[in-house]
């Protein structure tokens, strides 16, 4: 499974979306979300109409309008959001659970690669429908706060003068291009964070 850009930037913008509720922001414009990940306005523009009509977000117009979590950020899976974007979570149609497709293979009941690709499946969804939308946004204010960084949509992040300045998508990704690209640590990723050592 490989999340599209798409997928990416609809749970970068629901992760965004968590974050503000929980710093009290009601309502954030989609030029403000595509700004504070350097995303493209009109693309996000798309994401965030299919999130509507999903049922995931709710949108407000008006010149103070804009964007909120439609339901609790506890009751979003990132499976269903994944799902929704990028569709089916099998690396291969004949273990899909939910667009199941007939292989090539004549015998699927004794297919090894079945067999192994079922359990990427069940590896891949178990973590995504697992973890809640409000899981990653509790770890993302966790390691911001513990780094001393300004909380995104908050008060004190528009009025601190040592808020990061953020270039212009384009220019950001060119950027780490020849920076080259910074490398996580196991123990940086959500389920580390949530669980402390865990096996799959």
């Amino acid at each position: 499974m490989k999340l599209s850009k798409k997928g990416e930037y609809a749970l970068r913008s629901l992760i965004n979306l968590g974050i503000a509720a929980e710093v009290g922001r009601s309502l954030v414009q989609v030029s403000e979300l595509a700004e504070s990940e350097q995303l493209p306005v009109k693309f996000l523009e798309q994401i965030m109409q299919a999130l509507k009509e999903a049922g995931l977000v709710e949108s407000m117009r008006g010149k103070f309008g804009g964007y909120r979590l439609a339901k609790p950020a506890g009751k979003i899976t990132i499976g269903q959001v994944v799902r929704l974007i990028d569709g089916p979570l099998a690396p291969i149609g004949c273990v899909s659970q939910t667009a199941y497709e007939k292989c090539t293979c004549p015998d699927e009941a004794h297919c090894g690669l079945r067999m192994l690709m079922l359990d990427v499946r069940n590896a891949i969804a178990g973590i995504l429908d697992r973890y809640t939308l409000a899981d990653v946004v509790e770890v993302t204010l966790r390691k911001l706060r513990r780094d001393n960084v300004p909380l995104p949509f908050s008060p004190e992040a528009d009025a601190s003068p040592t808020s990061p300045v953020r270039l212009p998508a384009r220019h950001a990704r060119k950027l780490a291009r020849h920076a080259g690209v910074a490398r996580l640590d196991e123990t940086e990723g959500v389920l580390h964070q949530l669980l402390g050592d865990y096996t799959i």
